[in-house]
C-alpha cells in the first residue's frame, strides 16, 4: 500500500480547511487559539446556507488576514461560480484587499490547489473584446460566473448580486463612531444597498472592531433579539483581557489575554493606559460604553487643590462637545472623618481583576477623593497597600472592605493586627449603588484633587462616566462604598480628623 506524500496531505488539507488554506499560502502566518476558532466558523461561512455571522476582535489580532484576503480566495477556490461582495469602510481599502485577493489566487501554491480558478492575465477595463474583467474593484474568474467586487461604504452596487457579503470594519475611527449621521448613513447603507444585494440561501458575514454601541452591529443584533423575523446572528466575541463569565468557546481564565505571545498582560496594560477607558472597553474589550453614560456626569464632579496653591481651572468637555471651565477649591483644613474605601480582587495573579482603594474625608456633606489605587494586586499585596495606608493615614480608622472576592481573606488575615477593618455586605447591584451614590456627585458635593497633581483622575472620571459598561468598575465600586455608609450613618459630624499637611499632599502627588 502506497502511502501519499506529506505534502499531498498538506495540500489536501488546506483545500478542505481555511486555516489549513492560509497557512500554506502564507507560512508565516502566526496560528493562535482565536485563530483556529474563527476559521471554524468561517469553514461553515464557506458551505452553509442562510449563514449570519459576526466576529467582534480588538486591533491587529490577524482577523482581516482571515476573513477578507483569504477568506474570498478560498471560496473560489473551492467553488469557481461563487459569488462575493466585500465592503469595508472606504474605497481605498477595499481596493487594496481586493488586490490582496488577486495575488493570493496567483501565487504557484494556489494554482497548485485550485488549478481552475484563474484571473486574466492582464488589467483591463472592458468586456467588449470577450475578456474577464480584473480590476482593484471587481474581478471575475475564467471560465466561470464567479467574481469578487470590492466597495467602500456607501459605494454604489446597481445590479450586482452575491452569494457571499462580507463587511469588513464599517467604521474608520473614533470621530466617524461619535456621528450620529455617519452612523445612520452606515445603517441606511446597509439596509438598503449592501443587503439588498445578497442572493436566496446567501450569507452575510460581518468582522466589526466595536466604536459605538449604537454601530451597525449593535443595531442588527437590538434587531434580531427584538423581532424573531430578524437577521438571526452567530456572534463570536473575542476581549483583548477575558472577563467573567467567560464564553464557552474561550478556552481562557478571566484575567487571561488573548494572544500572549504578541502582546502580554503587561502590554495590554500600557494600551489601556493609553487608549483611556472608553476605547478599551470599545475596541480591545469589545463592549462599546457612551462617553458620557446615564449615573455619573462628567461635569458634575468638583475639584481641589492644595492649601496655598493657585491652580489653574480644570476644563471639562461635554457631551456635545462644548468645554467649562471649573474652579479648584482649596483643601480643607480638617474633616470630619476619614476612611479607606478597598475593592479586592477575585484573584491572585498577575492578570487579575483590578483592586481599588480609596480614602476619602467627610466635611459637612462635602467629600474629598484624597488618595486613589486601582491595580492588579494579588492579596499579598493588597494587604500590604492596606498596610502602608494605615501607615501613611492613621487618622482613617475606618477600613471598608467589600465582603466578597478575597476580602473576606484579607480582614481575616489583618484584623488583629489593624484596628477598624470593616466587612461591608453590598446591597443591592453595583447600578442601584451607584445611583443611591451619585445624587451626592451630581449636586456638587465630591471633590477630586486636581488633575495636574493627580494624572490618574481622568482615568477614574472615565471610568465613572461609562459605569457601567466600562471594561472595570473597580473604583466605582470602592467609591460608592464609602459614599452610602456616610448615607448610611445620616453623615453626623464625629470629633474632626486633622487632615495632612499641604506639604504632605504635594509629596504624595509628585
Amino acid at each position: 500500500m502506497n502511502l501519499p506524500a506529506l505534502a499531498d496531505v498538506d495540500a489536501e488539507l488546506a483545500r478542505r480547511h481555511l486555516l489549513d488554506f492560509t497557512t500554506y499560502t502564507y507560512p508565516g502566518y502566526e496560528v493562535n487559539w482565536h485563530h483556529r476558532l474563527i476559521s471554524e466558523h468561517l469553514d461553515g461561512f464557506a458551505v452553509q446556507r442562510d449563514q449570519r455571522l459576526m466576529i467582534f476582535a480588538q486591533p491587529r489580532s490577524g482577523k482581516s488576514e482571515l476573513v477578507s484576503r483569504r477568506l474570498p480566495a478560498y471560496i473560489l477556490g473551492r467553488d469557481p461560480d461563487a459569488t462575493i461582495i466585500a465592503a469595508s469602510y472606504g474605497a481605498d481599502l477595499a481596493r487594496r484587499m481586493n488586490r490582496d485577493v488577486q495575488r493570493i489566487i496567483d501565487t504557484p501554491e494556489y494554482q497548485r490547489l485550485f488549478p481552475d480558478t484563474q484571473l486574466w492575465g492582464k488589467n483591463v477595463r472592458s468586456v467588449a473584446d470577450g475578456s474577464y474583467l480584473r480590476n482593484s474593484d471587481l474581478f471575475e474568474v475564467v471560465g466561470h460566473r464567479g467574481f469578487y467586487m470590492s466597495v467602500g461604504v456607501g459605494g454604489a452596487l446597481t445590479g450586482m448580486g452575491s452569494k457571499y457579503m462580507v463587511l469588513d470594519d464599517p467604521v474608520k475611527n473614533r470621530k466617524e463612531a461619535n456621528s450620529a449621521t455617519y452612523r445612520q448613513s452606515v445603517w441606511e447603507w446597509y439596509t438598503s444597498t449592501f443587503y439588498t444585494r445578497l442572493a436566496p440561501g446567501g450569507n452575510i458575514l460581518l468582522i466589526v472592531t466595536r466604536w459605538h454601541e449604537d454601530d451597525l452591529a449593535g443595531r442588527l443584533l437590538a434587531a434580531a433579539k427584538s423581532d424573531p423575523n430578524a437577521d438571526q446572528w452567530t456572534v463570536i466575541t473575542l476581549p483583548a483581557v477575558a472577563e467573567d463569565p467567560v464564553a464557552p468557546y474561550d478556552p481562557r481564565q478571566s484575567g487571561e489575554v488573548l494572544w500572549p505571545t504578541r502582546w502580554d498582560a503587561a502590554e495590554m496594560a500600557r494600551k489601556r493606559a493609553v487608549v483611556g477607558e472608553r476605547d478599551w472597553a470599545s475596541l480591545y474589550q469589545q463592549r462599546p460604553a457612551p462617553d458620557e453614560g446615564e449615573i455619573f456626569k462628567r461635569h458634575h464632579w468638583r475639584y481641589w487643590q492644595p492649601r496655598g496653591a493657585n491652580l489653574p481651572p480644570v476644563t471639562v468637555t461635554m457631551a456635545d462637545s462644548s468645554v467649562i471651565e471649573v474652579e479648584a477649591v482649596e483643601l480643607p483644613a480638617r474633616f470630619d472623618e476619614l476612611l479607606q474605601s478597598w475593592d479586592c480582587a477575585f484573584k491572585d495573579t498577575a492578570a487579575s481583576d483590578f483592586v481599588a482603594g480609596q480614602v476619602l474625608g467627610r466635611l459637612g456633606a462635602d467629600k474629598f477623593l484624597l488618595d486613589y489605587v486601582c491595580e492588579r494586586l494579588g492579596i499579598v499585596a493588597t494587604m500590604e497597600a492596606i498596610r502602608s495606608w494605615r501607615i501613611k493615614w492613621p487618622k482613617a480608622i475606618a477600613i471598608l472592605i467589600e465582603d466578597k472576592a478575597n476580602g473576606p481573606a484579607v480582614i481575616q488575615m489583618l484584623h488583629k493586627e489593624i484596628a477598624g477593618l470593616i466587612a461591608v455586605e453590598p446591597q443591592g447591584g453595583k447600578v442601584s449603588r451607584a445611583y443611591a451614590a451619585a445624587p451626592e456627585v451630581e449636586s456638587g458635593n465630591v471633590y477630586l484633587p486636581h488633575p495636574l497633581i493627580a494624572p490618574w483622575v481622568g482615568g477614574f472620571i472615565g471610568s465613572a462616566a461609562s459605569f457601567p459598561n466600562a471594561a472595570h468598575d473597580d473604583d466605582v465600586d470602592a467609591f460608592t462604598q464609602a459614599i452610602i455608609r456616610w448615607q448610611e450613618a445620616g453623615q453626623v459630624a464625629t470629633a474632626p480628623a486633622q487632615v495632612t499637611s499641604p506639604a504632605t499632599i504635594q509629596e504624595m502627588f509628585g
